[in-house]
């Protein structure tokens, strides 16, 4: 019997505070919310009281005159299936087991804020970017094989290349490479001091020459029309980024012979001279490395993220795959050309880094300063739709974060020289081809979409903020002067209108409410997150009050403390 009684004081004490924060939520809710029953029974039962015969009885629960729950009654105290909580109020919650004891674990948010490491470093690890892997993301199709950076399908399902999506693999890549232990490499042929035993052919030819162009020695290969190439045997496991340097003609290809530990199947992943940007044929995968007849390239794959890319087209689906179950058998020459410094690696993030950061360079309208995107966008019904070719401050942001970074490990100018030509579309507004729009025609702001009307959307904002900061504190002299005008603008802009982003329980992504007059755009806890996360950096570089005390505000949020009311 005592058992009984502390049972239910726990529950009525649990119960009496989730109804009175829930019943106050209900009376916000919308009148033509519907959701369909809940099925609950209960997941729990004493061992001295089976659960029919605790007390409880059946009742039904009428939700707003629009549906009825079966619930539960114990005299007087009603309890309500978590699983209608859950989908009515979007908490969270699941049964754990610790040391053989269930316990039922609630939170209002699914989001976990981060330890920050002190103050924010325009030279090392971006925010909290080195938790990043943007190379897997679904948007992803693959990484290029031809610049060595991600395609996006997020707006295009054909594939095409987003600066932001560009530099964001780029700044994750540069933070593991701060926050990560050493890669662990192992080299398999040089040419030179490290010479593995290759399989050629009858009829193929290999030599080790030395090439004046490298000014050093290579491997020279050619084998005959459908021959069944030079083969390197490798029979490893783990490291599974290869990096080769590859000069080959364009009837020519490398391919990699993968297998899966576990079912022995057997993938080829084939690197072949010419655009294409991804194809399959049976367990054939095919990625174009460009036109790279007779110059070098040298290429850097993660040969995992290329079988997971290529087994998406083949099975139409995406399979987990295991880094450890994934054994390298052999690499594979066809046709003729030189290969140099075979390597395979645990990882290789400034490679990747440093792939972005090319592509900026190569890729920017040194006009206009700008990154521009290839597709159209429509952000939401009632603004203008941004036609191909439009610039995103986010995006620019991005981008000048990877460059200035670039130009920092590097102290090579033409990294330098495209971050501060990047700073041209901040000077423009969006009606003229740039990304500032002005709140009350007052407060600047740069847009991640330069919509019209204007959408004023926080974390994008945010983003190019700290671009700005990041080369004002790497450059010198009048470039940082610009750089750092422009973010002091952007800095008032952001601490005068800050709280139009609060809705006392959470945040909007953006000011669409007022532009637009509509129903706000609430963000979700990711991007609730991502706020967080960057006043989180703003604060360790600008003593403002208004960021510790809307951090508070905003973090509470995420444990269901709400701003009070009247």
């Amino acid at each position: 019997m005592m058992m009984r009684i502390n049972f239910k004081t726990l529950v009525l004490l649990l119960v009496v505070g989730v109804l009175s924060s829930m019943f106050t939520s209900w009376n916000n809710c919308s009148n033509s919310f519907f959701i369909k029953n809940a099925n609950w029974r209960p997941h729990f039962q004493y061992k001295d009281h089976p659960a029919n015969e605790v007390g409880f009885q059946e009742i039904d629960c009428l939700i707003n005159h629009q549906r009825t729950v079966s619930c539960r009654k114990d005299d007087d105290e009603i309890f309500i299936p978590f699983s209608f909580l859950q989908e009515y109020f979007g908490i969270f919650g699941k049964i754990v087991v610790n040391d053989d004891v269930e316990r039922f674990e609630w939170s209002h948010s699914n989001v976990k804020i981060s330890d920050r490491r002190g103050k924010y470093d325009s030279r090392g690890v971006f925010m909290t970017f080195e938790n990043y892997n943007v190379e897997v993301r679904d948007r992803v199709k693959c990484i290029s094989g031809t610049h060595g950076v991600p395609i996006s399908t997020q707006w295009n399902s054909q594939g095409y290349y987003y600066p932001t999506q560009i530099a964001q693999f780029g700044l994750s890549h540069y933070s593991k490479n701060l926050s990560e232990p050493e890669p662990v490499r192992k080299i398999f042929e040089d040419a030179d001091s490290v010479k593995s035993q290759w399989v050629v052919p009858t009829g193929s030819i290999m030599n080790r020459v030395y090439d004046s162009k490298v000014a050093s020695y290579v491997i020279k290969y050619a084998t005959p029309e459908m021959s069944a190439g030079i083969t390197l045997k490798l029979d490893h496991f783990s490291k599974l980024m290869l990096s080769l340097d590859l000069c080959i003609q364009s009837n020519s290809s490398m391919a990699v012979e993968l297998q899966m530990r576990e079912k022995k199947e057997t993938y080829f992943l084939h690197y072949i001279a010419n655009n294409v940007i991804l194809t399959t044929h049976k367990n054939h995968i095919y990625y174009g490395i460009g036109q790279v007849h007779n110059h070098w390239k040298h290429l850097t794959r993660d040969l995992m993220v290329d079988l997971q890319k290529g087994l998406i087209l083949i099975e139409k689906t995406k399979r987990k795959l295991t880094r450890s179950k994934i054994k390298i058998v052999r690499l594979v020459l066809r046709g003729s050309g030189s290969v140099d410094n075979v390597t395979l690696s645990t990882s290789e993030h400034m490679e990747q880094f440093y792939d972005a950061a090319h592509w900026f360079v190569e890729n920017q309208n040194v006009t206009s300063g700008g990154w521009p995107n290839a597709v159209e966008r429509n952000v939401c019904p009632g603004m203008a739709k941004l036609e191909p070719g439009w610039y995103s401050a986010m995006g620019q942001g991005h981008a000048i974060s990877v460059l200035s970074r670039a130009y920092y490990r590097s102290g090579d100018e033409q990294y330098l020289q495209a971050a501060v030509r990047g700073l041209r579309p901040f000077r423009l507004t969006s009606s003229n081809g740039g990304v500032a729009a002005y709140f009350m025609d007052k407060y600047v702001w740069y847009e991640e979409y330069p919509t019209t009307p204007s959408s004023f959307i926080l974390n994008g904002f945010i983003y190019s903020l700290i671009g700005l900061y990041d080369l004002k504190s790497i450059a010198s002299g009048k470039d940082a002067e610009e750089a750092r005008q422009l973010f002091d603008n952007g800095m008032i802009s952001l601490k005068n209108m800050l709280t139009l982003f609060d809705t006392g329980s959470g945040t909007t992504y953006d000011l669409r409410h007022v532009t637009l007059r509509t129903a706000p755009n609430l963000a979700r806890w990711d991007y609730h997150l991502t706020h967080i996360n960057q006043l989180l950096s703003l604060s360790t570089i600008d003593s403002d009050p208004i960021f510790p005390t809307t951090l508070k505000r905003w973090i509470d949020y995420t444990n269901g403390i709400k701003a009070p009311h009247n």
